[in-house]
């Protein structure tokens, strides 16, 4: 569970609350169900109009991915360099069937990218080719994600424009009641007024957010995926270990970089 997300969603609420009851002694007036039904079924409703249903149910998915905490950071990079560098030794001393047994099923569940491309080092692919066919995997994964985060930025720009379409219908009702009790009119207003609300809160509190942040953490992921191609492609062409760790290292901040003589005995197992 990633908790500052989860802390920063519950606070986004919990200062429109506030900020409602400390504004009026009548915050019922914001509750309205069917401004609810409105702005909700009308935004999940055109999002699954305009993709494809597995598009759009997976983009939901990647919205409550945001909750959960990212195995990928700038701080895991270090990691990856030192794993690389003790592919390189191990090769050295044990030859590609070396390799091949550290491709376990444990490192193919928790990285799959690594765990291919260690396969096509050990099947003895060139670093060209190794290179071109995992720029290929990486392309294709890049615009599988984009689609999803597409979804929940859609989502996000549809939320308003569901909240204005329940303000016209509101309007709509209240003009036609014009006749009637004048005192009527500022409450029709207000309850035509909150469906604007609930569709502003839906775009900026969650589905924008969460894309945003979705597309961060696919970039994170990028990066490090681009971080292991090079060291792939360098274990290919049978690089030194010391060749491997200052060429990799160039992708890691200079205060976590990979240094053998310090770290070598820290590397992780697979």
């Amino acid at each position: 569970m990633s908790m500052g997300s989860l802390i920063a969603f519950i606070a986004g609420f919990v200062v429109v609350i506030g900020s409602i009851m400390s504004a009026t002694d009548k915050p019922m007036a914001f509750i309205d169900i069917p401004s609810i039904i409105i702005v909700v079924g009308g935004t999940f409703v055109a999002s699954f109009i305009s993709y494809e249903a597995k598009n759009a149910v997976a983009g939901l998915k990647m919205a409550l991915s945001t909750f959960r905490k990212h195995k990928d950071s700038e701080n895991s990079l270090k990691d990856e360099v030192g794993r690389i560098v003790r592919w390189a030794y191990i090769i050295q001393k044990n030859g590609l069937q070396g390799l091949e047994n550290e491709v376990t099923d444990d490192l193919r569940n928790e990285n799959a990218f690594l765990a291919y491309g260690a396969d096509l080092v050990v099947t003895g692919y060139t670093g060209a080719e190794i290179k071109q066919i995992l720029e290929h995997m990486l392309e294709s994964q890049a615009e599988r994600n984009k689609r999803m985060t597409d979804v929940l930025m859609k989502l996000g720009g549809d939320a308003p424009a569901f909240g204005m379409l329940g303000t016209l219908i509101g309007l709509i009702i209240m003009l036609g009641n014009m006749a009637g009790d004048p005192s009527a009119i500022g409450p029709s207003m207000a309850v035509a007024l909150v469906t604007t609300f609930y569709g502003i809160i839906l775009a900026r509190i969650v589905f924008i957010p969460m894309a945003t942040k979705a597309a961060a953490r696919n970039d994170v992921t990028l990066f490090k995926n681009n971080l292991q191609m090079e060291g792939l492609v360098l274990l290919a062409e049978r690089k030194s270990p010391r060749y491997i760790q200052d060429k990799i290292n160039s992708f890691v901040d200079t205060r976590e970089q990979f240094l053998i003589d310090r770290d070598m005995n820290n590397t992780p197992a697979q």
